[in-house]
């Protein structure tokens, strides 16, 4: 009795399902279909999106990672509504809940990974710097080696590799000394009370014409600046036609030397700090009366 009990539930259980399985043939058929476009679709937009992003950005990583997401966003579409077809609307209401639990939890685990990989994604499209460029960034100042999603890469003019978070980078002001394609090199100088400042200038301006290295569409300024301790004080500013620093730091140079060798020809003189010391002041002994005393 029990054996036909048990004979009699299995059979009307097979013929139920395999009733269900009758009346859900067309949904199969149809989520097969279904499928199969989402995917042929989702490879032709792929390919679009692969394109139009390069326009906007030349970094190689990231587009491929722009359109990867962008792939998987469409067959996720896909397989979603393909579940609905199939009616299993319970199964897709749990995975959009756990995937919703998961996300938010990775979030906070990996949130400084996160800011780092997102402000990348931002510098890539934003293009403030590309590689081989010089930039100071933060207190960091060097050669743009790598640009990476979650870093950047700089090569110090002391020979140091700094790795700065990409999220330092993005919220900081960023220095490029390369995109003018030149730079300036701001040298001070303090000449004597005594020099007449007119023929001062005259002669600190032809001492660097005609420099090598300089800018040729740039004209070389000077400004007087400030009464010094024991100077006067300007600044000349020099453009030099590469931003690489050797010809920064040897256009500098070279205006140094042919700037003291001119105010050498001419009698122009750098002074050096002057201090006068007073024992007068305040109930304390001249330097006259102190040398009387001492003789």
């Amino acid at each position: 009795m029990d054996i036909d009990k048990a004979y009699k539930l299995i059979s009307q259980k097979i013929v139920t399902w395999l009733h269900d399985l009758i009346r859900l043939l067309p949904n199969f058929v149809l989520a097969a279909v279904v499928l199969a476009i989402g995917i042929f679709i989702a490879g032709q937009i792929r390919k679009v999106a692969a394109k139009v992003v390069k326009r906007f950005s030349s970094h190689t990583s990231l587009n491929n990672l722009l359109t990867s997401i962008i792939y998987i966003l469409f067959i996720g579409i896909t397989l979603f509504t393909v579940l609905s077809i199939l009616q299993l609307d319970k199964a897709v209401t749990s995975i959009l809940a756990g995937a919703g639990i998961v996300g938010l939890a990775l979030a906070f685990a990996f949130q400084d990974m996160a800011a780092n990989f997102i402000s990348g994604i931002f510098i890539s499209f934003r293009s403030p710097f590309k590689t081989g460029d010089i930039v100071k960034i933060s207190d960091y100042m060097g050669k743009v080696e790598e640009v990476n999603l979650r870093d950047t890469v700089l090569r110090t003019f002391q020979g140091q590799m700094v790795i700065v978070p990409n999220k330092n980078v993005f919220q900081n002001p960023i220095e490029n000394f390369s995109m003018l394609g030149k730079r300036r090199f701001d040298l001070s100088v303090g000449i004597s009370y005594g020099d007449d400042l007119e023929h001062v200038k005259a002669v600190t301006l032809n001492a660097v014409k005609n420099l090598p290295g300089l800018c040729p569409e740039n004209e070389t300024t000077m400004f007087f600046q400030e009464f010094g301790d024991s100077s006067i004080n300007f600044i000349i500013r020099l453009w030099v036609d590469s931003p690489e620093q050797p010809a920064f730091l040897q256009v500098g140079s070279d205006a140094i030397m042919r700037i003291k060798k001119a105010y050498d020809e001419q009698d122009i003189m750098i002074p050096f700090p002057i201090r006068t010391l007073d024992f007068g002041i305040k109930g304390g002994v001249s330097l006259s009366e102190m040398s009387q005393v001492l003789k």
